[in-house]
């Protein structure tokens, strides 16, 4: 029997399902979502029979178990299934499993804002990324057992597991939505090993051709010890190309070629301006003196260089040319830059009655990235109002962010058992985030002095804000569950998690750059909270390897302070200076199993949300801040199959519906205005998707041949959760009147891959086609109405923007393992 983890958890595998087991042979079943496993890949002295499907083994729950024991709906896609099918990022891999949306920011805002969407559970707008938003993601994402959003590159991972529904009676941190779990390779005592990669491709629209490798070395270093070392580097030309950007002097002000009073600016443009240059690292060290100890001790490491967005501006530019495919029109660069720095040590010990884990990690991850912002000043009237329409407008936003934890976790899971099976642990975390930014108008000053010479001393700088947020929390729970296994067929599971946050913001601003009006905040908030969470499921294996289940769940996120200004110039109302948790209620019911060689998982879902947290702005001058909308709910079904056809031909799917909607009239915080009204459409949730896969492996000459394919396709979403009709939605430029800003519907699209893998011996090389019809993909959109062009203010470039999927992209990678 293989299994995909052997991660010192114990097993639990019933006599009836050992029975089906001893039938099978190996072939490899990927995941309910089903990205093709084949027989055929690399090593020749396979002897698989790929006709029938093996078990996968999962750690959901503690314990190593076949994934059709898993008494609710969850998917695994293994790090050999990644491998085989080219995932270039996480959001491929997820469009891939059923249930889950994603956000496609491109890799300049992959690290930065979690956009992977469980269940329709999102009421943020999509078009976020440039910032590190208040509330904390729907999704908790965990890299073995830390909980981390750090996306990092995808190299060798054992398997992704993707849970779905509240998860804090199984895991330490709280996961509102569900939970997506990297679980990395561990380092092998039996034998010495390594692979080595090498990938060029060429993506439409790019000029360059970009190229990737890797390697992962495995070496036993005695019989109880063994190091793992790989790591990836990428270096992407890019695809968008930056139009219109200004020549900047030595200080990176906009050059005036005819003298600074003058209104004539100098362009320039950027061909594949978003070029990403990536590096990733990790060694592992792994010990097991004896069978009942082991600790793996591990760094994970990357460092990431981006160059701007991809994306493709909307409209037209202030001379009224349309923006072509892949064409930005920012009047400067947006560079990104981000680390991330992980260390990790697990330990188990096998008790004999149970098996205790202790997981204690600590991590640094952090970045800047700047953005362009004179669409939003324009759009907003200011650069008329403000600055006396200033030539060569140049509003930069220069952010950081940055977020670090140190992490303990300790877990008791029961050991094979045929009437009681449990689960018990203890987390802490003490985690500390900041954010900040800098606003710059470029040039100004330098522009006013000589406009008005006389009143020079009138503007202080060009900058005209600055933002710094930190914010410390800490967390301590006990979780558990408990499973009675009422007979041989039927399994009631209880659990609860208990837990105590409290979180303490501290928040320092200065606002505008005239000396009059210049103004300075500080504030404080903290938060506390104590609550208990409760799971209950009941399992019926009403045949062999047929499963009934039902679940009902809560799942909790944590409130907190937005430290908002609440006297001086720019003052708010005080409405706004807090936020509450929000929690929600899962119910499902589903159907999974094995049925004539075919694996089928069919769920139904309702879940009800209390309070949901919406990432937005306050109302007067749009400081960041989160608040509470009053309900929201979730109803859908889902459907994973997997199977074969005969022994060469392998396929999977997937289909999910969901209706994601407001239960309740959404209003803002301080009462001013209506969001938008109960029964809209929650944003970034597709009432439809489809995934669907297959391949076919046949033997040619001394090697075999394998043929992939795999297709997504989403219908229509929306943007954000503001209504076309809201006040706030209002421009103050005629070019756009009536166009609102924060609302956009977004189009379905369809992303079809292929690939062809020959593998002889040690050696395979695989040709791949992303995006094969060239979809736009389009998954958020910054309006014209709130970022556009304005002529009229001397803002000739158009910050709005459409994000867009990875371009078409064909390519080659050839691998050697040994």
């Amino acid at each position: 029997m293989k299994t995909l983890s052997n991660k010192g958890l114990p097993t639990r595998v019933h006599h009836h399902q050992r029975t089906a087991i001893a039938t099978m042979v190996s072939g490899l079943l990927v995941s309910s979502t089903a990205m093709a496993q084949t027989a055929g890949q690399v090593a020749p002295a396979q002897t698989k029979d790929p006709a029938t499907l093996e078990e996968i083994i999962v750690t959901a729950q503690g314990r190593q178990q076949n994934i059709l024991e898993v008494p609710y709906n969850i998917s695994a896609v293994s790090g050999d299934t990644i491998e085989q099918s080219h995932y270039l990022d996480a959001a491929e891999l997820m469009r891939n499993v059923p249930g889950i949306s994603v956000v496609d920011r491109g890799a300049r805002n992959s690290s930065v804002v979690n956009g992977i969407r469980i269940r329709g559970l999102n009421v943020d707008s999509s078009a976020l990324g440039d910032y590190a938003v208040g509330a904390a993601a729907t999704v908790a994402t965990y890299v073995n057992s830390t909980p981390l959003f750090a996306n990092f590159l995808l190299d060798d991972i054992d398997r992704v597991e993707v849970l779905r529904g509240p998860q804090g009676t199984l895991y330490g941190s709280g996961a509102l939505g569900g939970a997506v779990r990297y679980l990395l390779r561990d380092p092998d005592l039996s034998k010495f090993s390594g692979r080595a990669t090498a990938s060029a491709s060429s993506v439409d629209h790019s000029g360059s051709v970009g190229y990737s490798g890797g390697g992962m070395l495995n070496i036993p270093l005695a019989s109880t010890l063994a190091l793992r070392i790989n790591g990836t580097a990428n270096h992407y030309p890019g695809v968008t190309d930056y139009v219109q950007i200004y020549q900047l002097d030595g200080n990176g002000t906009p050059i005036a070629p005819n003298g600074i009073l003058d209104p004539a600016a100098a362009y320039t443009s950027r061909k594949d301006a978003d070029y990403a240059h990536q590096g990733y690292v990790r060694a592992a060290l792994l010990w097991k003196p004896s069978d009942s100890f082991s600790a793996n001790l591990s760094y994970t490491s990357e460092s990431d260089h981006y160059g701007g967005r991809r994306a493709t501006s909307l409209g037209t530019d202030g001379n009224g040319r349309p923006y072509q495919d892949a064409e930005v029109g920012s009047v400067q660069l947006e560079p990104s830059n981000r680390n991330v720095h992980l260390t990790a040590l697990e330990a188990n010990i096998d008790l004999g009655f149970a098996t205790l884990t202790s997981s204690t990690s600590h991590y640094n991850h952090f970045g800047d990235i700047v953005s362009e912002n004179t669409g939003f000043y324009a759009q907003n009237g200011w650069l008329g109002a403000f600055y006396y329409n200033y030539p060569r407008p140049m509003a930069s936003a220069v952010r950081t962010y940055g977020d670090r934890a140190f992490i303990q976790e300790l877990r008791l899971v029961s050991n094979t058992s045929t009437t009681i099976d449990y689960v018990v642990g203890a987390y802490y975390q003490n985690q500390h985030q900041t954010s900040s930014q800098d606003s710059y108008l470029r040039g100004f000053k330098q522009w006013w002095d000589a406009f008005a010479p006389g009143a020079a001393s009138a503007v202080i700088s060009d900058q005209d804000y600055l933002y710094r947020h930190s914010e410390q929390f800490k967390d301590v729970a006990g979780y558990g569950e408990l499973t009675w296994h009422v007979s041989p067929t039927l399994s009631l599971t209880g659990g609860l998690r208990s837990f105590h946050d409290s979180s303490q913001t501290a928040v320092h601003q200065n606002t505008g750059l005239y000396s009059s009006i210049f103004a300075s905040s500080d504030s404080n908030g903290s938060q506390g909270e104590s609550h208990t969470l409760f799971k209950g499921n009941v399992a019926w294996t009403y045949a062999r390897d047929q499963q009934l289940y039902a679940t009902v769940a809560q799942g909790y996120r944590r409130g907190g302070s937005n430290g908002i200004p609440v006297t001086g110039n720019f003052q708010e109302n005080p409405a706004w200076q807090n936020y509450r948790s929000d929690s929600d209620v899962d119910y499902e019911v589903g159907l999974k199993g094995m049925r004539d060689g075919i694996t089928y998982n069919a769920d139904v879902f309702y879940i009800d949300w209390r309070h949901p947290q919406l990432n937005a702005a306050t109302t007067n001058w749009g400081f960041f801040a989160v608040q509470n909308a009053e309900s929201a709910s979730t109803k859908g079904l889902e459907l994973e199959l997997d199977g074969r056809v005969h022994k060469q031909f392998h396929y999977g799917a997937g289909a999910t519906y969901t209706n994601a909607r407001l239960t309740a009239d959404a209003i803002s915080a301080d009462k001013a205005y209506t969001i938008n009204t109960s029964g809209a459409r929650l944003p970034g949730a597709p009432v439809l998707s489809f995934n669907a896969t297959a391949d076919y492996t046949l033997d040619l000459g001394n090697g075999k041949l394998t043929l992939r394919a795999d297709a997504y396709h989403q219908t229509s979403t929306e943007d954000t959760l503001f209504s076309s009709q809201v006040s706030i939605n209002a421009v103050a430029t005629s070019a756009y009147l009536g166009q609102p800003k924060f609302a956009y519907s977004m189009p379905g699209f369809s992303i079809v891959n292929a690939s062809t893998t020959y593998a002889q011996g040690v050696w395979d090389g695989t040709f791949w086609i992303k995006n094969v019809f060239n979809s736009p993909g389009v998954t958020g959109v910054y309006t014209p109405a709130y970022m556009g062009t304005a002529p009229a203010q001397g803002y000739y470039g158009n910050g709005s923007k459409a994000l867009i999927a990875l371009p078409r992209t064909v390519g080659v990678t050839l691998a050697y393992r040994f």
